[in-house]
């Protein structure tokens, strides 16, 4: 490295202030500059912890602008702390902006690690955490939202969200349409505060608890949606099925499947798997 600059990510508290690391305390309290998403909120913050520290507003209208601005700083030598409103900066928060142009300077980044909604939520919630795939927020538009979640009935991780309380009955409600009244979920609402609500229940359930309980769409909270079971042979529509095992009888299996699910559009792991079972 040409500098001695540091651009620290440090997570911050989602709710207990108990849970800000001792690191984080260190850091916080030699760098020369703080990168915040909201200066008011992690002002505060710094307050409780009786440090004062010049501010940098960093938040998704201004990163661009402000990422080169900070990467000068850095270059001279200054020490950064970047941290987000809650929880982890750059999860579903800003900052990678950022992150690049000080890697591309040859600035030093390190990360401090602590408070995550994510990691808490799965924790808790009760459901497989082996494989997740973590979907941020889901659009706010109800067509483009149905799409999203349209595109995810079939995978098979463990799926994450962020919601926003205003949408949370509604958002559900089309979560039940598409993956079913019996898929497992979770709500993980107000983590590590006061009114911390963590329950799992088929989704029909939750959807109908949430609809009726208005404190359930209060609050900052994380959606947790079991992955979709592994798909029986059996749901090839029978023209599919027709189709692969026409082509089987003078073709290779795997070249049978993959020129089925070419014709018939659909998935050829599954017409393989129909294809090797009917040879069992």
């Amino acid at each position: 490295m040409s500098n001695d600059g540091i651009l620290y990510i440090v997570a911050t508290p989602i709710g207990h202030l108990g849970d800000l690391s001792q690191r984080a305390i260190e850091v916080l309290g030699v760098v020369d500059r703080v990168a915040a998403e909201d200066t008011r909120r992690s002002g505060l913050l710094l307050q409780h912890l009786g440090i004062t520290k010049p501010f940098t507003a960093l938040h998704d209208h201004n990163e661009r602008e402000r990422a080169p601005q900070l990467v000068e700083r850095l270059l001279a030598g200054e020490r950064i702390a970047l941290v987000s409103d809650a929880g982890t900066p750059l999860v579903s928060d800003p900052g990678f902006s950022l992150v690049r142009a000080a890697q591309e300077a040859g600035i030093r980044v390190v990360p401090v690690p602590g408070p995550s909604a994510v990691m808490a939520a799965l924790s808790a919630a009760g459901i497989p955490t082996d494989r997740f795939c973590f979907e941020g927020f889901l659009p706010a538009k109800a067509g483009a939202r149905r799409e999203r979640l349209a595109a995810l009935v079939e995978e098979a991780r463990t799926l994450v969200f962020f919601e926003a309380p205003h949408r949370m009955a509604e958002t559900l409600a089309e979560m039940v349409a598409l993956f079913g009244e019996q898929r497992e979920a979770a709500l993980a609402r107000e983590l590590t505060k006061t009114h911390e609500t963590i329950r799992r229940l088929p989704l029909g359930e939750l959807a109908a608890w949430v609809a009726a309980d208005g404190e359930q769409q209060l609050g900052e909270a994380v959606l947790l949606v079991r992955g979709a079971a592994p798909a029986a042979t059996d749901t090839l529509a029978a023209e599919v099925r027709r189709t692969a095992s026409i082509l089987a009888e003078s073709l290779p299996v795997k070249e049978a499947a993959a020129l089925a699910a070419r014709i018939c559009g659909a998935k050829k792991n599954l017409i393989y798997r129909y294809l090797t079972a009917d040879r069992a």
